[in-house]
C-alpha cells in the first residue's frame, strides 16, 4: 500500500469516529436526564400531564423539510401511578390517527409505558423541567409500517406549555423529527 492511499484511509477511518463520537457525546440523541436535573420549573407528570390537552406540531423528512403539520387532542387521566393518554392527532391532509398510551410510575422519577404501535416497553425519565422518553415505534402500513427507534423530549416551559421535540431512527439514521407544543386546555 502506497502512503497517499494509507492517509487517505487514515483521514476517512478518524472522519467516521469523530462523527460517531459526537453523536454520542454532543447530538440530540446524547441527552440523559441527568443533564436536567436540578433545574427548573419541575416537571411533575401528575400536574403538567393531566386532563385534556392541546398540541400543535409540524413532522420534518430526513432531509430537514416540513412532510407534515398536525394538531392533536389529548386527554390524560391519571389513577395512582397509572396514567392514561388518549391522543387524536389530525394532519394536514385530514388523516386521522389514534393512539392510547399507558403509562406507569416505576420510581420517583422513572416511568414505563405501553400503547399498541409499540412493540415492547418504553422507559421514560423525569429530571428537572425535562422527560426523556424512548421506545420502538411500528409506522402504519401506509407509512411503510417500519419499525423506529423514537426519542421523546419534553420540556417545561415557564408557563406551563409543554415543547416537544423527538427524534425518529432506522439503523442509526434520523428519518424524522417531530417538535411540538403541548398546552392544557382551559377550562369552558
Amino acid at each position: 500500500m502506497n502512503d497517499a492511499l494509507f492517509f487517505f484511509l487514515l483521514g476517512v477511518a478518524l472522519m467516521a469516529a469523530l462523527v460517531l463520537l459526537r453523536r454520542r457525546l454532543a447530538d440530540f440523541p446524547a441527552q440523559r436526564a441527568e443533564d436536567y436535573v436540578g433545574e427548573a420549573p419541575t416537571f411533575d407528570m401528575r400536574r403538567h400531564l393531566n386532563g385534556p390537552m392541546h398540541c400543535v406540531g409540524a413532522i420534518f423528512g430526513p432531509l430537514g423539510r416540513v412532510t407534515s403539520t398536525f394538531t392533536a387532542e389529548f386527554n390524560a387521566n391519571w389513577k395512582g401511578d397509572v396514567c392514561t393518554i388518549e391522543e387524536r392527532f389530525t394532519y394536514h391532509d385530514g388523516t386521522v390517527q389514534e393512539r392510547e398510551w399507558t403509562l406507569e410510575m416505576t420510581g420517583e422519577d422513572s416511568f414505563d409505558a405501553l400503547a399498541e404501535d409499540v412493540p415492547g416497553t418504553g422507559k421514560g425519565h423525569v429530571a428537572g423541567p425535562t422527560v426523556l422518553f424512548r421506545y420502538p415505534i411500528t409506522l402504519p402500513q401506509d407509512s411503510g409500517g417500519h419499525t423506529l427507534s423514537a426519542l421523546d423530549c419534553m420540556y417545561l416551559a415557564p408557563d406551563g406549555t409543554v415543547v416537544n421535540r423527538s427524534q425518529f431512527r432506522k439503523f442509526g439514521f434520523r428519518v424524522a423529527e417531530l417538535v411540538a407544543t403541548i398546552s392544557k386546555k382551559e377550562a369552558a
